[in-house]
C-alpha cells in the first residue's frame, strides 16, 4: 500500500517546491529592495508572512492555531521556541507568531541560492560546529533583543524525520534568562506528517490541516543561570505533552 502512495507523495512535493520557487522568483526583486536598508526590514518581514500564506495556500495546507494568549497581548520581546520536525514549521513561524521576529538559521543556509539573502543582515546563522562561530551568533540575537526585537530558534537544534521530540540545547533558554525575558513556547503537532524530512520518495507529502499550539509565555525575571536546566525542561516538557496527548487521539 505504501508503494502505491509514492506516486502521489512525489508528486505533491514537486508541486510543492516548485510553487515555493516561483514565489521566491516573483518576490526576490521586492524582498531584494526591503533588504537594502534596515529601517525597511519590518515590511519584508510582513511581505515575509503573505509569502508563507502563499506558500501554504497553493498545495492544500490549511493551518489551525490555539492560543493561549491572544495575539496582542504577548509580550514584546520574546524569545520563541518550537519543536522541529518539517521545513513547514519554518513557514509557519510567520503565521504563528505575530510581530517582527528575527530568526536563527544553521550555517548551511547561506549556500541556498536566492534564500541566503534573508540571512545576510535580517536574520541570524549560526554555525553549531564552532564554539566561536555560536557565540557570535548568541550575542547577535542579544543586540536584536535590546533593539526590542523578538527572536525565534529551535532549540533541537535539527530535524527529527519521526515528529519524536529530540533533546533540547541551551542557547534559547541562556538568551531569555541572561536578557530577562519571557520564552514563548510553540508546538507544531501534525507538521512532519504533511511535509515529513527525509528521502523524497519515501517521506511523507500531501495537502491538510497544520496544527499549531502557541503557548502562553514563561517569565524569567529573576532567573539566573542555575534556573536554565529546569526552565529548559520546563518547555520541553510542554512541547513534549502536547505532541503525546495529539499522537494518542490520532
Amino acid at each position: 500500500m505504501k508503494y502505491l502512495l509514492i506516486i502521489p507523495r512525489s508528486l505533491w512535493k514537486i508541486g510543492f517546491v516548485l510553487n515555493f520557487v516561483l514565489g521566491l522568483i516573483i518576490l526576490y526583486p521586492i524582498f531584494y529592495f526591503l533588504l537594502s536598508k534596515k529601517k525597511w526590514f519590518p515590511k519584508a518581514f510582513q511581505l515575509k508572512k503573505f509569502w508563507a500564506r502563499w506558500i501554504l495556500f497553493v498545495p492544500g495546507i490549511a493551518v489551525k492555531i490555539k492560543r493561549e494568549t491572544p495575539a496582542s497581548n504577548l509580550p514584546y520581546p520574546s524569545v520563541y521556541v518550537a519543536n522541529h520536525a518539517s521545513y513547514l514549521d519554518i513557514v509557519l513561524n510567520y503565521l504563528a507568531v505575530p510581530h517582527y521576529f528575527v530568526s536563527m538559521g544553521k550555517q548551511e543556509l547561506n549556500k541556498a541560492p536566492l534564500f541566503r539573502i534573508f540571512f545576510r543582515e535580517m536574520n541570524i546563522l549560526v554555525d553549531r560546529k564552532s564554539n566561536s562561530g555560536s557565540h557570535r551568533a548568541f550575542i547577535r540575537a542579544g543586540q536584536e533583543i535590546d533593539k526590542g526585537h523578538n527572536v525565534f530558534i529551535f532549540p533541537e537544534g535539527g530535524i527529527s524525520s519521526s515528529g519524536k521530540l529530540l533533546n533540547f540545547k541551551n542557547g534559547a533558554f541562556r538568551l531569555a534568562i541572561d536578557k530577562q525575558i519571557p520564552i514563548v513556547p510553540i508546538t507544531y503537532l501534525n507538521n512532519w506528517k504533511l511535509l515529513q524530512n527525509g528521502g523524497f520518495f519515501k517521506a511523507c507529502g500531501r495537502p491538510g490541516i497544520s496544527r499549531v499550539i502557541v503557548h502562553a509565555p514563561i517569565p524569567t525575571i529573576g532567573m539566573t543561570e542555575n534556573d536554565l536546566v529546569p526552565l529548559r525542561t520546563r518547555v520541553r516538557e510542554i512541547i513534549l505533552n502536547e505532541l503525546n496527548n495529539y499522537n494518542n487521539k490520532n
